[in-house]
């Protein structure tokens, strides 16, 4: 018998239209989507169903819009599918700001506290770093300690000798690393990885440097809110982007989630210590499709799931 993980996306997987066709389909949907757009005094589901797409993008948006369709594809298998996260899977986990959906899902938190958090997030950390200083960059056909290397010698700036922030931020696998920081640093990480023969680095359309140092005074944002916030013990165990093991008491994960904004998502040794655990079929749920792409690159034998839109939900519920 599968064991599986559910998993949820984090930021890029948005789209304009999403969730449109979950809530013409399900009152479920549409209800997860109505207590967001109450709690946020907006109406986030018509920016998700219409755009305009820069508006969306915007990180404030985007981090809670994800979340809500997340939440909607799981309250329906829940509710209309009656199969309860419990029965259906042994873990949760997402990738950053999908870790505070995989949360919702394991009932850590209310859907409408999430929404406040994520948006209170994605205002801090668009706030940390001044337009224009920081940038992110995508290193393709390398590892975790090329990157580490890349970094280290990318940080010094040649011209006034002094020390630049550059880190990997996201540990993606499959030999995809992300890098976060000052924009003259991570412009000489990408020069020097086309140097070192890296198969493909280039810069990243983002609006901050996320998941490195410069996002500070984010992380001291979201430690105030998250000290405020109701925590309970998730239902199954949640796995850390930062520590990449199984966190289960409310104070554990709310120091987690605090690293979590300045700190390396480590995404590659999260699924496999989640395969080490056991599981054997990662389920997506909500917009796209980045995760299961990332998951099949490291490892390639699991079976993979990706559910965001009433045909999937469908078809995975008969699949049990």
């Amino acid at each position: 018998m599968a064991v599986r993980a559910f998993i949820f996306p984090g930021q890029g997987s948005q789209f304009v239209g999403m969730a449109q066709d979950l809530t013409a389909a399900f009152t479920t949907a549409r209800d997860v989507l109505a207590e967001v757009d109450e709690t946020l005094k907006q109406r986030l589901s018509k920016l998700m169903f219409e755009g305009p797409a820069d508006e969306l993008t915007m990180t404030e948006n985007t981090q809670p819009a994800l979340m809500a369709m997340s939440l909607a594809v799981l309250r329906v298998i829940e509710q209309d599918g009656g199969v309860q996260l419990t029965q259906a899977a042994a873990m949760v986990a997402g990738h950053s700001l999908g870790e505070y959906s995989a949360l919702a899902a394991a009932g850590s938190l209310s859907v409408a506290e999430t929404a406040q958090l994520l948006r209170l997030r994605g205002s801090a950390m668009q706030r940390a770093v001044p337009p224009g200083e920081g940038a992110m960059a995508a290193l393709l056909g390398t590892d975790l300690e090329q990157a580490n290397s890349i970094c280290a010698e990318a940080a010094l700036d040649p011209e006034t000798g002094k020390t630049q922030v550059v880190q990997p931020a996201n540990d993606n696998g499959g030999g995809q690393v992300v890098i976060s920081g000052h924009k003259a640093a991570v412009e000489r990480a990408v020069e020097i990885s086309k140097a070192r023969g890296i198969k493909r680095a280039m810069l990243l359309p983002v609006s901050a440097p996320f998941h490195c140092a410069l996002m500070a005074p984010a992380a001291d944002a979201m430690a105030e809110a998250l000290a405020a916030a109701t925590l309970k013990a998730p239902v199954v165990p949640v796995i850390s982007n930062i520590s990449a093991g199984k966190a289960t008491d409310p104070a554990e994960i709310r120091k987690l989630l605090v690293e979590q904004v300045t700190g390396m998502v480590r995404w590659r040794e999260s699924v496999l210590a989640m395969a080490e655990m056991g599981v054997t079929h990662f389920v997506e749920l909500g917009a796209g499709k980045v995760l299961t792409g990332l998951v099949r690159r490291i490892l390639p034998d699991a079976t993979t799931t990706s559910i965001g839109s009433p045909a999937d939900i469908e078809a995975f519920l008969k699949s049990l």
